[in-house]
């Protein structure tokens, strides 16, 4: 897992973390597509990410740290057009982190910190 790229694993994580919202969201009722879209806004974009990178800091394993540090201190050459720098960074190491994860087989540990992020 470590040959990958990690702006790759971000990139693979950002539609792991697309997904998880989804089941999420489809899990809490019916609603239309809209209102789907709207809600999902909490959860995926750089603000939102940032602050889950937060709330899941002091239950991660060392690996597990080490996968989002590398996400976020990897030098991407997009800017981001919402939030600070920094929240883009974070959320950037989020979706490494969820892409390993996922890659790796941990699908539950991914379901798991994804519930303790977005406190569900």
């Amino acid at each position: 897992m470590k040959d990958v790229p990690i702006l790759s694993l971000a990139y693979y994580g950002d539609a792991v973390v697309e997904l998880l919202v989804r089941e999420y969201l489809m899990s809490t009722g019916s609603f239309p597509p809209g209102e789907l879209v709207k809600r999902s806004k909490n959860f995926v974009t750089c603000e939102a990410q940032s602050d889950a990178a937060e709330r899941i800091l002091g239950v991660l394993s060392e690996e597990e740290l080490t996968f989002f540090k590398r996400g976020r201190n990897a030098k991407s050459h997009s800017t981001p057009k919402h939030g600070e720098l920094i929240q883009y960074r974070r959320a950037t190491g989020f979706e490494a982190l969820f892409g390993y994860l996922y890659l790796n087989g941990e699908e539950e540990r991914a379901k798991d910190l994804f519930k303790i992020a977005f406190e569900l």
